[in-house]
């Protein structure tokens, strides 16, 4: 009994029986009308009146719905027992002649075994031979009809829940991604303020006690804002002010930046920490002194946030290193078709980054 049962759970995993039982009962009506009217039309079963049809239509769906079920089975049994042993790819001709074979096959058994029941309970008027032959015809046609089916409605949902296990894979591989990145940043945030701290240290111990202060309040953004994919261009703009006015503990009058932009911009969105990444580079790239002051600006175009900087790259520069820029062109590409530019001209280096004005 638990082997009978299993098999039909496992038959069941390639078609539910509820729309097992949609097509089968939805097949049985169909073929009773056809077989009807054209016994009707060449007049080998003639209808006298609408409710003779209603009763020949009654009684044979009823009938086709019982050898419907005794058919599909089968029929989902041999398509899992060959699915397991030839599979379409690999075995395609084989397959194609066993399955058409072991479907005429089983269309003949349940029509001899259906007309032989039918003919004992009420004989037919034309005899049992000449009637076995007849059904077992339209059996095994209907069969391979109803194989066709189920095999097309198979791959159907096969394909269908494969989709949907790529998209499912594609967000958790989309989102193994995000915490990889986020953990990158957070991390390198941290290393280099550390390192602005320790500077200010030994310059400036009461500096260095305000730049922890507010410092303490800035990464607090960081931990808020880093489990987000995107956030307002307001409060991205208002960690940059606080970023650069730690820079400028460390850097004095050799750091100076302005920011204009119009309020519309302000509620529009971006990935967390972006502006951090670019101000960042700024600082580490170019000479920030007080003879040879960085200018930082941050400014609107269009749908994108332009920061740009007078390029003075410091002898130890390396063209190398490029690690923030290919974190931030993955978490935009994360995000959908965004991809920030970052250009080097003769005598500034800009970066365009996108605006989201739908958050996603």
């Amino acid at each position: 009994m638990k082997n009978i049962e299993m098999a039909l759970n496992n038959v069941h995993k390639l078609i539910p029986f509820r729309n097992l039982f949609k097509l089968v009962v939805g097949f049985a009506v169909l073929v009773q009308i056809i077989v009807i009217s054209v016994n009707h039309i060449t007049g080998f079963y003639e209808l006298s009146s609408v409710s003779h049809f209603l009763f020949r239509l009654g009684r044979g769906s009823l009938l086709s719905i019982v050898a419907g079920f005794a058919i599909v089975y089968p029929n989902l049994f041999v398509i899992r027992y060959l699915n397991d042993r030839l599979g379409w790819q690999a075995h395609i001709f084989y397959r194609l002649l066993i399955q058409l074979f072991l479907t005429a096959l089983i269309g003949a058994v349940i029509a001899v075994g259906f007309t032989t029941l039918s003919h004992l309970i009420n004989p037919y008027r034309d005899g049992l031979l000449i009637t076995l032959g007849y059904n077992t015809m339209i059996f095994m046609v209907c069969n391979v009809i109803l194989m066709i089916i189920l095999e097309a409605w198979i791959f159907f949902i096969e394909g269908t829940e494969s989709k949907e296990r790529s998209k499912e894979l594609e967000g958790e591989v989309i989102g193994l991604r995000f915490e990889m990145l986020k953990k990158q940043i957070d991390s390198h945030f941290l290393f280099n303020s550390l390192n602005v701290l320790s500077g200010l240290v030994e310059k400036d111990p009461g500096l260095a006690q305000d730049f922890i202060d507010e410092f303490s309040s800035l990464y607090r953004y960081v931990l808020e804002s880093i489990d987000k994919r995107v956030v307002t261009v307001r409060d991205e703009i208002e960690f940059a002010r606080s970023y650069l006015y730690l820079q400028q503990s460390r850097y004095g009058k050799g750091l100076r930046f302005s920011i204009d932009l119009n309020s519309e911009v302000l509620y529009a969105y971006i990935p967390p920490l972006s502006l951090q990444v670019v101000l960042e580079n700024a600082c580490k790239h170019n000479i920030v002194s007080s003879e040879r002051p960085l200018m930082i600006t941050i400014s609107g175009e269009g749908e994108s946030l332009i920061v740009q900087n007078n390029i003075q790259l410091k002898p130890t520069y390396s063209r190398r290193s490029k690690t923030g820029q290919s974190n931030l062109v993955k978490r935009y590409r994360l995000l959908g078709n965004f991809k920030p530019t970052f250009h080097v001209g003769t005598t500034h280096y800009t970066a365009k980054l996108p605006i989201i004005y739908e958050e996603e």
